[in-house]
Formats: structure tokens, sequence, C-alpha cells
């Protein structure tokens, strides 16, 4: 969580290219129930608190980070739909659909809720889909930050889910190493037994 944490730091990855997507669909897999929440959760919240008091100085919450959390809540709760017993490509698979979800979750609200008065998010089908592909004037297009949430997605529960796979292909085999040790104890005979 603390390598996480430092990950948000501002300018180290490219926008939108974040372990936050591949980090919260993997802890609704592995964790508990209620650690999976509050966890991930209460480290973004910690984070977001130090970003926005510190870094950006805007208030430390509003309106659209509370629109996060919901599609965060969404990712978390992608993921409690899988079990840790799921093939690798399948995590894989999951997470990349956590990172649609809050790509379009986030998008679909600036273009209904459209703060800044936009004039590219007109209120019908044409609107929303410039939302969600070129976004507004003066910033890169929306699709670049779809392609780098797809990526980061995907790179990032690769990596928390290979890593898990690793971890419980290894397991077995320590334990493996043990009984061997245990049964090369001569069991007792019968006849020595009744004695």
């Amino acid at each position: 969580m603390l390598v996480f944490a430092l990950t948000r730091i501002p300018g180290l990855m490219p926008p939108n290219f974040s372990a936050v997507y591949g980090l919260l669909f993997c802890a609704g897999v592995y964790f508990s129930a209620r650690m999976a929440w509050w966890l991930p959760l209460g480290v973004l919240f910690l984070t977001d608190v130090l970003l926005n008091t510190f870094y950006y100085r805007v208030p430390v919450l509003d309106l659209f980070s509370a629109i996060n959390y919901l599609a965060y809540a969404a990712i978390i709760l992608v993921g409690r739909r899988f079990s840790t017993k799921s093939s690798w490509v399948s995590l894989l698979a999951g997470g990349v659909v956590g990172a649609i979800l809050f790509y379009v979750i986030t998008n679909t609200v600036a273009w209904l809720f459209n703060p800044y008065g936009n004039p590219e998010y007109t209120r019908n089908l044409a609107g929303w889909i410039t939302a969600l592909t070129r976004g507004t004037a003066g910033y890169p297009q929306t699709w670049e930050f779809f392609r780098n949430t797809l990526l980061s997605g995907g790179l990032f529960t690769g990596l928390f889910a290979g890593a898990m796979k690793l971890a419980a292909a290894l397991e077995p085999k320590e334990q493996e190493a043990e009984a061997p040790a245990e049964e090369a104890e001569p069991a007792p005979d019968a006849e020595e037994a009744k004695a």
C-alpha cells in the first residue's frame, strides 16, 4: 500500500496511468470482505487529502471526488465477483473491465453535470460521445486517457494477479518439502505398538 501511495505522486506516471484500477480490482478478489473496502479506499482517501491540500490546493472533496469513489467502489465490486481460483487471464480481463467501468462512469458524469460549461458537451448522444472520445479543447483527448486507463488497468492487474498466482504456486512446494522429512521416520510395527 505504501508503494501504491507513492505511485500517486503527480508527474510520476502519465495522466490516468495508475495502479489504482488494478489494485482496487485485486483488493476485491484477494482481500477479506471488510478489508477489500477500507484498506484501498482509506489509502486513496488519505493520499487525496494530502494531494488536494498540499499539491493541488483545492477542496479535499467535491462532487467529482465523490463520483470517483463511487467508480472505485464499482471496481471493487467487480473484483468481488471473481475467485482467487480464477485463471490469470480471467483476472486480467476483470481488471480491464474495472478500468473501462471507471472511465465510462467518470466521463459520463463530467458530460452530464458539465461543471465548467464546456460547449462540446451538448445534452445529446453526440455530446456524450464527444465526452468519451475527444473531450474539451485545450486538453488531451479523452481517448488518450482511456488508452492509459486500459493499459495501466491491465498491466497492474496482471502484475498483482500474477504475483498472487506465483505465491500460491510456490506455497504447496514448501509444504511438500516438509512432508518427506516427517515421513522419513519409520512407522512403528504393529507388534511394537502392542508392546
